[in-house]
């Protein structure tokens, strides 16, 4: 299996005084459906180009959950840490995806405009993408209705809300769903992110 450097969630435990990085299981056995192993990174920017180094990534994958901190999220760390992970990723012209929060970082990454939106969380949207209709899981509160260049829209939301995206010229790809959510896995998603993170043709 070949290794791909994964971002992860903060969680606070309060009463335990504890900042805790976290993952669904689902994520990781999603991705070793695609052939690729999953190595979590902690939120501790300074540890990412070591990571980067020992494991010899061939993409990097930012997970969901948490709000930036532009949007008032509580994790600067996090946002630190996969600035780093994207910085060297596109550096290296590795293939970047972003899922849920992970496309938003990105957005926000080329200077895109995010908002807090409604009707999002907890929903499924029927999505146009190519010339095939895909039903997918809905959880976030954030997202964007336009994207700047060179970020190119894929699938919008009935509302408009963009809810996949690409680059133009660099592999990076945006998905505003949980693919390991989905109970089974839909094979569509299986095989345009795999086909991605090896770099074969994808979203079409």
């Amino acid at each position: 299996m070949k290794p791909v450097l994964l971002s992860q969630r903060v969680e606070c435990l309060a009463a335990r005084g504890e900042r805790r990085d976290a993952l669904d299981q689902r994520l990781v056995h999603w991705l070793a459906e695609m052939g690729v192993l999953a190595v979590p990174v902690p939120n501790n920017p300074a540890l990412v180009a070591h990571y980067w180094a020992h494991v010899k990534p061939v993409a990097v994958v930012l997970s969901g959950g948490n709000d930036l901190a532009c949007l008032g999220g509580d994790a600067p760390e996090r946002d630190a840490t996969e600035l780093a992970l994207v910085n060297q990723a596109l550096a290296e012209g590795l293939p970047l995806l972003g899922l849920c929060r992970g496309m938003q970082f990105l957005i926000h990454y080329f200077g895109g405009e995010l908002q807090a939106i409604e009707g999002h969380v907890g929903t499924r949207h029927q999505l146009q993408i190519g010339n095939a209709w895909h039903d997918v899981n809905s959880y976030h509160g954030c997202g964007a209705y336009a994207l700047p260049d060179p970020l190119c829209a894929l699938a919008y939301a009935e509302d408009g809300c963009v809810e996949a995206m690409r680059h133009s010229s660099l592999p990076v790809l945006g998905l505003m769903w949980h693919p390991e959510r989905e109970t089974p896995y839909n094979p569509l998603d299986v095989a345009r992110v795999s086909d991605f993170l090896m770099q074969r043709r994808y979203m079409e």
